[in-house]
């Protein structure tokens, strides 16, 4: 066999096309997802309450309404409200100005305002936020030093000692309090942990599928269609628990997850596993090996529609599409609400359960399809 007929091999052709097609695939989903980041910033939501009735809160207010490049920007809320809110993650930031701004404003004792973030969220909003309010406070902070410093150039020959309380004055003009709501321990292990554990779940089950799918259309005329689906199923289950084992050990042992919440993180990874299994089956059972091509580009599409990183409201439609469809943005979301976060993980739990049953169906309804390849090779 010379170097040419080597070529021809349905291996060596089938190498070929999968380094061009993951290439490409990979490309062509990511460059795309990621210039979602920052660009589409201003998709994202913040809150601004003012309980400050006089004339300063109102123009700081007023302010950064214009200022500020997001297309919502809700007001008509109360601060308890809005960190309520926030701790769901319907908002990207609360900006809250005190009832007394405006009256440590005018007496010179220096102003603040509340701004607070949620860190059990997608990892590019707290520090995207962060920049916000760096720029907000560099200029709220010039702003407020020169009014305080034109009131006290109105007084000449002032004794040394008032003179350096009147520059304390100055330098204490205006703080910017950064709030961090429920911080996530150091270290990057901490925060791509949810991520980390959906992608191992998801990749683990997609190459179940095609192992375990494979069987079934192998022996499907030689037993009754539905225990050999059953069995799929509970095999799918097996190793869902034994590698929930293996991952949940390994993520107490390196990261600082909480061990109240070790048994939750089980749970959930094994009903991942299954759902992930079930998804990835579905191009399996209705184009048998070639099926398996078609979980990779859905794969990589998850990984930027998953949000650990970029969040619904900043990602362009098709993968925020993706992301109600497939398990791993259900995953993730919960993972940090359960392991960080102090709001109820229920709603993305329920998503998750949705894409189980919807894909589980799917495959009941493909694996009893009529063998028609079967019946014309009996005929012949």
């Amino acid at each position: 066999m010379n170097f040419k007929q080597f070529l021809k091999t349905k291996g060596a052709i089938g190498a070929i096309f999968m380094g061009i097609f993951y290439a490409v695939m990979l490309l062509t989903i990511f460059l795309p997802g990621y210039k979602a980041l920052p660009a589409n910033m201003s998709e994202l939501k913040i809150a601004l309450v003012n309980d400050d009735q006089g004339e300063y809160g109102a123009k700081i207010a007023a302010q950064l309404r214009e200022n500020l490049s997001f297309k919502t920007i809700d007001t008509d809320l109360s601060n308890k409200m809005a960190l309520k809110a926030l701790e769901k993650n319907e908002y990207a930031l609360v900006i809250h100005i005190p009832e007394n701004f405006s009256a440590d404003a005018q007496s010179g004792n220096g102003t603040s305002i509340d701004f607070t973030v949620n860190e059990a969220s997608p990892s590019s909003v707290s520090s995207l936020m962060q920049s916000v309010v760096t720029n907000i406070n560099n200029q709220f902070s010039t702003t407020f030093s020169q009014q305080t410093a034109q009131n006290i150039l109105l007084q000449l020959n002032v004794p040394e000692q008032q003179a350096a309380d009147l520059a304390a004055k100055i330098e204490n003009a205006y703080t910017g309090n950064y709030i961090i709501m429920n911080d996530i321990p150091a270290g990057m292990d901490n925060t791509m942990l949810p991520m980390f554990l959906t992608t191992a779940a998801y990749v683990g089950s997609m190459i179940a599928a095609m192992q375990l799918v494979g069987l079934f259309r192998k022996h499907r005329t030689e037993m009754s269609r539905v225990r050999l689906f059953i069995y799929v199923q509970a095999t799918a289950l097996l190793i869902g628990i034994l590698a929930m084992t293996a991952e949940v050990t390994i993520s107490y042992m390196i990261t600082d997850i909480n061990p109240g919440v070790l048994w939750k993180v089980a749970l959930q990874q094994v009903l991942l596993y299954m759902t992930s299994f079930n998804v990835c089956a579905i191009p399996i059972f209705l184009l048998g090996e070639s099926g398996s091509i078609l979980n990779i580009p859905i794969l990589l599409i998850q990984t930027i529609a998953n949000g650990s990183s970029i969040p619904r409201d900043m990602m362009y439609w098709p993968y925020e599409l993706i992301s109600y469809i497939t398990p791993m943005y259900y995953s993730v979301q919960a993972y940090i609400t359960t392991m960080f976060g102090s709001a109820s993980p229920a709603p993305h739990i329920l998503g998750l359960v949705g894409v189980l049953a919807g894909a589980l169906i799917i495959n009941i309804l493909l694996a009893s399809r009529p063998l028609k390849n079967v019946k014309s090779a009996k005929a012949t």
